[in-house]
């Protein structure tokens, strides 16, 4: 079971990384704050002050159209900032 499944590059989370050092990341479901924590360490080899998460539910949407009703699901899924310690960073673009 790998722990962080993808970073989140948005136009906030580049602002967060770029002015706070927070760096963000969607991440298993069943995963704890001290596994993210050791696995962000262990893959980019920074040192970490502290993990926020954020469970995201399920959501719903249903459109009327002329050809009847669409249903769509946007799935759950977990988010994870981290914040690195003074002097560290993250590059997600070197391997490009």
């Amino acid at each position: 079971m790998s722990i962080l499944i993808k970073p989140i590059i948005t136009e906030k989370a580049t602002n967060a990384s770029e002015l706070f050092n927070r760096y963000t990341f969607i991440v298993s479901k069943k995963a704890n704050k001290l596994e993210i924590k050791n696995a962000v360490e262990k893959t980019y080899g920074v040192t970490i002050e502290s993990v926020k998460t954020m469970n995201y539910p399920v959501q719903r949407n249903t459109k009327y159209t002329k050809s009847g009703i669409v249903q769509a699901m946007k799935g759950a899924y977990k988010k994870a900032v981290v914040q690195l310690a003074e002097g560290n960073n993250i590059d997600f673009y070197s391997n490009i």
